[in-house]
């Protein structure tokens, strides 16, 4: 398979986090003032307007924020009225930061009441009905497409994942984790994650780094078929896959 894009990975990942990290700040700029135009926003971040349209179109696939008609109250003027943006119920709970520690409380009383296999039980369940989708992408692929093809679901869903070659073998790269710090405390969702991984692409892969760690983005190396290890490491027990996941680098 060849690279996504032509530039180095280190610099694809920084033009991702700066993608991401603008269009934080339009979200967020919508979340402080209300319904904003892409004049309203382009004003206020300093940004072209061009530039502002560009993040909003990403928000809207991302389902953060949804274009509506302007009301307009008394006289109307000549000319449709601007189009403004509003956050989707979806683009509220991104900033709820509330949710990661009622998250973390939740998983730190699973485990203190039931033990740590109820948290891994809990963690590979809320990834299965993830996983039934992610399946369908990867068994319509070819073979050797079949990484690039769970990229493009993962970055469907806020992963903002890419696929690149590697000497012997793929890396599939996250470059952005909803559940990061929830992951920081509990490293069994990275693990499962990692499990997932392996089921679906139907060989052992090893978590090279993880977000949650403190790196900057999600590393899993997957082994190029016929290769040295993958023949050999696809009965690797769920302990052993989930060995990778608590990322010792």
């Amino acid at each position: 398979m060849k690279n996504v894009g032509e530039a180095p990975q280190e610099e694809l990942a920084a033009g991702l986090r700066s993608d991401r990290s603008t269009r934080n700040r339009v979200a967020r700029s919508i979340l402080d003032h209300g319904p904003s135009t892409v004049a309203d926003l382009a004003k206020r971040l300093g940004l072209t307007q061009a530039a502002v349209r560009r993040h909003l179109d990403s928000l809207v696939h991302e389902n953060v924020v949804e274009p509506r008609e302007q009301r307009v109250y008394g006289a109307r003027t000549r000319g449709r009225p601007a189009k403004i943006f509003a956050l989707t119920d979806c683009g509220r709970d991104a900033f709820d930061q509330s949710y990661d520690k009622l998250a973390a409380e939740a998983l730190r009383w699973i485990t203190e009441r039931h033990g740590e296999g109820a948290l891994v039980a809990f963690a590979r369940e809320r990834l299965a009905a993830q996983a039934e989708a992610y399946r369908e992408a990867i068994d319509a692929a070819p073979p050797e497409q079949r990484t690039e093809a769970l990229a493009k679901a993962l970055t469907a869903d806020g992963y903002a994942a890419t696929a690149r070659s590697a000497p012997v073998g793929e890396q599939l790269c996250q470059h952005h984790c909803p559940v990061a710090h929830v992951a920081e405390q509990f490293p069994q969702l990275c693990e499962a994650e990692t499990e997932m991984f392996s089921a679906l692409l139907g060989t052992h892969v090893q978590r090279l780094a993880t977000i949650a760690h403190g790196d900057g983005v999600c590393t899993t190396f997957i082994p190029r078929s016929g290769s040295s290890g993958d023949s050999t490491t696809r009965t690797t027990t769920p302990a052993s896959a989930s060995t990778a996941g608590r990322n010792p680098a």
